[in-house]
């Protein structure tokens, strides 16, 4: 004998809202979670930092000297031609970059050890010896000679921009090829096999459709490489170029304020780098358009979100 099931017992799930004599559902209630180890956290960073603070103010540091000298027409010299050996470099380092870069990638094994070879010398030894080489080159030869071309000593025509500038562009050509080799590679074959199949050769390829694609992943590390290169070309101090650290310097052994014109020097170096990260992160952001659902927050935003991170909620049912 089988079981009847009644109908009219049958569970019936409950009525909804919109049901009429139906008890509306309850509203949420957001209850703020307190995070004590943030708060304990943020006053621990801000003691110890509160201590470095009152340590340097006790110091033996004239700290008028540094606001006298911040502005100092010799400062103020070093510090563009911080700027601009800084840009010339990166800029040889770039167009290096992507031509060994290229050379690297290429079926032909000639120009592929080639680039190989100057990637693995110049990555291999210090950019601070190189400097000194290209400063020094004069001792082994007397004369740069290339025949009916041109003609003149080694001395005249490496002075201390051209060293510096040979020194750390070069160097930088060599971080610059992998970062470009990278990029390439982390395009799809696919669209260099589309590009060929519309007819294009393989220089419009890498144009047009190759590198545009590669920028994204590009620019980044290689806005990290100039924040690097504006550090690293307090080195060329030591080829006689007048950068912002040689011009520091010269002043603070003078007046007899070597540690407050580091601090000088230290400032402008900061705010060079914050100044040109800024530009960095808008640049990141321009290039994520099209890879992203939803494009970085912007310096502001995050600033809004770090001063809301103490309020955040939780969900009560």
């Amino acid at each position: 004998m089988t079981d009847k099931i009644d109908k009219g017992s049958a569970a019936t799930p409950p009525a909804g809202p919109g049901a009429s004599g139906a008890t509306p559902y309850e509203a949420i209630k957001a209850i703020p979670v307190r995070h004590y180890g943030r708060w304990i956290s943020a006053v621990v960073v801000a003691v110890l930092l509160g201590w470095l603070v009152y340590a340097f103010s006790q110091g033996k540091i004239i700290w008028a000297t540094v606001g006298d000298k911040l502005f100092d027409p010799s400062v103020l010299s070093g510090l563009g031609n911080t700027v601009i050996i800084s840009v010339s470099s990166m800029a040889l380092g770039l167009v290096l970059g992507i031509l060994f870069a290229v050379m690297r990638l290429s079926k032909n094994p000639v120009t592929s050890f080639v680039s190989w070879l100057y990637i693995w010398f110049f990555r291999g030894t210090p950019v601070y010896v190189q400097l000194l080489v290209w400063f020094n080159l004069s001792l082994i030869f007397q004369y740069i000679n290339l025949g009916p071309i041109y003609k003149n000593e080694t001395v005249d025509v490496l002075t201390p921009f051209m060293v510096a500038l040979l020194g750390l562009g070069l160097n930088e050509g060599a971080y610059m090829a992998e970062i470009v080799r990278s990029g390439i590679q982390s395009v799809d074959e696919g669209q260099s096999e589309a590009s060929h199949a519309l007819g294009m050769t393989g220089m419009q390829t890498m144009r047009r459709v190759v590198l545009p694609q590669a920028m994204r992943v590009i620019i980044p590390p290689t806005g990290n490489e100039f924040i690097n290169m504006l550090k690293t070309s307090s080195l060329v101090s030591a080829v006689q170029y007048p950068e912002l650290l040689r011009a520091s310097s010269n002043i603070g052994t003078t007046a007899g304020a070597i540690m407050e014109m580091l601090f000088v020097a230290s400032i402008w170096y900061l705010t060079l780098t914050s100044i040109f990260s800024v530009g960095q992160y808008y640049l990141e952001r321009r290039y994520a358009r099209g890879s992203l659902r939803t494009l970085p927050p912007t310096p502001f935003e995050r600033l809004k979100a770090n001063l809301n991170m103490f309020r955040r909620t939780e969900v009560a049912k």
